[in-house]
């Protein structure tokens, strides 16, 4: 049994190795043809398109492994059935049910490899890659409004027109309301930089309205408390969805706290929590198709049914997102349908080869 392991271990993560290669080198061939775009921009030259592409690699590693994974077992399963080797180890006394057990527990290894990657890899290197390219083509952080970006943190409103990629703020305009919603002070600082636990404004400018006066000042320096932290504007700089799931939670929060619309992080949130477990879904998608005799079919056959299966998988990830969004589904019913869906038709055809 263990060397039949061992065997099943060696053929399996070799073929999964070898699409994932193949898949990810795919992407960034790609992502190397859209950077070629902004090439010459400011100083985004040929060394830095290439860096911007490798610091990408770990997204595109995170994305592909469930689809490596169905297609490497679904390729190798495939020549075992081809060689009649599936049918030796049934007849040696292995049932369907041990020999996906064997494979479960490979799945469970890149099933924590996805999740590792998705926590300590990808966030960090896209934001890497994001703000070396902002930096390098002289542009700034991405905004939902000319003005720049708005956000709201209790009864105070700050609008900041520029985000740079260290995270400082550019022309920053604070505006604070009373419980009666009486605007009571506003900021304009030419800079802000995080510090300690707190925002340090430059050349600031303090008007404070009151019943009998307005009294306008002037600071070099002054020091602003705010739950606003350089944590929670990285969602201007990676998308939720390759956000780590500590820093969507305290997005989420303070969301929530502000009395804002969370649905879109929340199903972002959920989805990195179950995308990893695709891996295990995955594998028992690609069993049932290892005991199916097709003599006129090949590896190249093997393979474009995984990549569409895959396909399809990643599009439904998608749409159940977006559907959820309009539809206002419950986030984690949004997250999990695909995966679930998927799971029911790989156990269903499971059970029908077991019966066969």
């Amino acid at each position: 049994m263990k060397i039949i392991h061992h065997y099943l271990l060696k053929e399996i993560v070799g073929n999964i190795l070898l699409v994932m290669l193949a898949l990810i080198a795919m992407f960034s061939f790609f992502d190397l043809i859209q950077e070629l775009d902004a090439l010459g921009k400011g100083n985004y030259g040929l060394a830095q398109v290439l860096l911007f592409v490798l610091l990408s690699a770990p997204g595109h590693v995170y994305e592909v492994i469930p689809v490596a994974v169905l297609v490497g077992t679904m390729l190798t399963l495939g020549l075992l059935s081809r060689y009649s080797e599936l049918i030796i180890l049934r007849v040696s006394g292995l049932s369907i049910f041990n020999i996906a057990v064997m494979l479960l527990k490979i799945s469970l290894v890149f099933t924590l490899i996805t999740f590792l990657i998705g926590e300590m890899i990808t966030p960090i290197s896209e934001k890497m890659a994001q703000r070396m390219r902002i930096k390098a083509t002289d542009s700034v952080v991405a905004q939902e409004f000319r003005s720049g970006l708005w956000v709201k943190d209790g009864n105070t409103f700050i609008n900041a027109e520029e985000v740079l990629p260290d995270t400082s703020l550019l022309n920053l305009h604070i505006y604070e309301f009373d419980d009666q919603a009486k605007l009571v002070r506003t900021r304009n600082a030419k800079r802000a930089e995080y510090s300690h636990g707190k925002w340090l404004l430059s050349d600031v400018s303090e008007t404070n309205f009151s019943a009998s006066a307005v009294e306008v000042r002037q600071y070099t320096e002054v020091n602003w408390q705010s739950l606003i932290r350089p944590e929670l504007l990285n969602v201007l700089l990676i998308m939720p969805e390759k956000m780590s799931a500590l820093n969507l939670y305290s997005y989420i929060r303070h969301l929530s706290v502000n009395k804002q619309k969370t649905t879109r992080y929340e199903v972002a949130l959920w989805a990195k929590m179950i995308y990893p477990l695709a891996c295990i879904v995955m594998v028992l998608l690609a069993l049932p198709f290892g005991f199916v005799q097709q003599r006129a079919s090949g590896a190249s056959n093997k393979i474009f049914l995984g990549i569409m299966l895959g396909v399809t998988y990643q599009v439904l990830n998608r749409v159940s997102a977006h559907l959820g969004l309009l539809n206002d589904w419950p986030p984690l019913f949004s997250a999990i349908m695909p995966t679930v869906l998927f799971l029911i038709a790989g156990l269903t055809m499971l059970y029908f080869v077991e019966r066969r």
